[in-house]
């Protein structure tokens, strides 16, 4: 009966979220898309205090912020694009210019009529010239890849087109970029409860006795029903994922043989512990979710009891560190905190959290890695924002008796930091899946 009531809430929930066709994307994305800019982008830029934004990049090659920037009907840039952002603080305005023979959608104009000026790099002079910039922000730094994406050749080109007297005007724009990229909108955060309820459904259905034949079915086999269920459903994914099994009569594998050697093609026995990571793209924004299943034995209704409260423990280990996530602290902070906090609870906890959102690994507070439970050197001290999504990615390794042996819970979910306040973007597991086999 309960497994008849899962299979009945799973449909529903598939139906609810629904996957919108190509056409309602499109409209989505740009309405998305010229939020951000009217209500979002002049908030940033007065915090990083640059009062105009140049975004340069070539077809095929574009600058990863710029590219979330491109409209519905844009999917890479057309030759050289330049985009201009000026911010007039005392006037409120924001200017949108495309130093392009095209507008950018309807979001961004044209403001290069190329017969009156052929020189693409004059007609950029000519705008900055008319405005008069404090800060001219440019997308350059050293620790923050997506925050890096002017490539040389714009930049020296840049500067040896630039009047003299602007070229000391020109400052890295990483703390704009970083926050372009990191910071989400109401609008955007209603899209992403759809996205994640998603992939809990499809994970859901993966590890289900529609999928699953133990002494058949191996790992592999689930990755590519992964792969292919995103694909049958018009969506991407922006990792290979991956299934890996825990079992009593297995040695527990070190970080490094879990993390750095990949996922070997296991068949799948009853009684196993499953694990899946697993994330999917749709809409401009990404999902990243580790979740764990169990395949019951011929004598089992239910997952057992030693699973269940190893289950617990590592939703403990998720509690205490969104606990300590608090406007202004650092991932190293963070991260410092909740492993003293975890260790003094009893736990053995590893976290590796990251920003997440128009990107997988995105940028922003990284709090964590799975090789540096230390602290990250610079993107560790990156504070952390309101309005921001973390992949709550850790894990924690409990010992068995049942087994005589150690296993790792390890657990990622989708949550959105808000004005001091933590919640899941749309759940979180807190139950292993059982899977009966009919």
């Amino acid at each position: 009966m309960k497994y008849l009531i899962l299979l009945f809430v799973f449909t529903f929930q598939f139906s609810q979220a629904q996957i919108l066709s190509e056409r309602e994307r499109a409209i989505l994305k740009d309405n998305l898309l010229e939020d951000r800019f009217t209500n979002l982008l002049p908030q940033l830029m007065d915090a990083a205090d640059i009062d105009m934004w140049l975004l340069i990049s070539r077809e095929y090659n574009e600058d990863p912020v710029l590219k979330t920037m491109l409209p519905a009907t844009w999917l890479n840039a057309r030759r050289r694009t330049i985009i201009v952002f000026y911010r007039d603080k005392a006037k409120n305005t924001l200017e949108r210019l495309a130093v392009a023979r095209y507008d950018i959608g309807k979001n961004i104009k044209s403001a290069w009529d190329k017969e009156k000026e052929p020189d693409q790099w004059k007609a950029l002079s000519e705008i900055i010239k008319n405005r008069n910039p404090n800060k001219i922000g440019v997308n350059i730094s050293k620790y923050f890849a997506l925050a890096d994406g002017l490539v040389k050749t714009d930049y020296d080109e840049l500067l040896e087109n630039l009047p003299k007297s602007y070229v000391n005007k020109v400052v890295s724009a990483e703390k704009l970029a970083i926050g372009w990229i990191e910071t989400r909108t109401a609008k955007e955060m209603k899209l992403y409860k759809e996205l994640v309820q998603i992939t809990h459904n499809i994970i859901a259905d993966t590890f289900s006795s529609k999928k699953i034949i133990p002494g058949k079915t191996t790992t592999e086999d689930l990755v590519w029903c992964l792969r292919q269920k995103v694909t049958d459903l018009g969506l991407e994914t922006w990792f290979h994922p991956t299934i890996d099994i825990q079992r009593n009569n297995e040695v527990l594998k070190s970080h490094i043989e879990s993390f750095s050697k990949g996922k070997e093609k296991k068949i799948i026995l009853k009684g196993d512990l499953l694990h899946c990571d697993f994330g999917i793209t749709y809409i401009g924004l990404n999902t990243d979710c580790q979740q764990h299943a169990y395949v019951l034995k011929d004598n089992e209704n239910s997952v057992p009891t030693f699973l269940v409260d190893a289950f617990k423990k590592g939703n403990r280990v998720q509690d205490i560190l969104t606990s300590n996530m608090k406007v202004g602290k650092t991932g190293n902070q963070i991260l410092k905190e909740s492993l003293i906090q975890g260790r003094k609870e009893g736990f053995v906890p590893s976290i590796y959290t990251h920003p997440l959102g128009m990107f997988g690994h995105s940028a922003g507070t990284t709090i964590g890695m799975w090789d540096s439970q230390n602290g990250v050197p610079v993107n560790g001290d990156y504070p952390l924002h309101k309005n921001t999504v973390y992949a709550i990615e850790l894990n924690t390794t409990v010992a068995l008796k049942e087994w005589g042996k150690n296993i790792r819970i390890m657990l990622e979910e989708a949550g959105f930091f808000g004005n001091n306040i933590f919640e899941y973007v749309n759940s979180r597991q807190t139950e292993i899946i059982p899977v009966k086999i009919k």
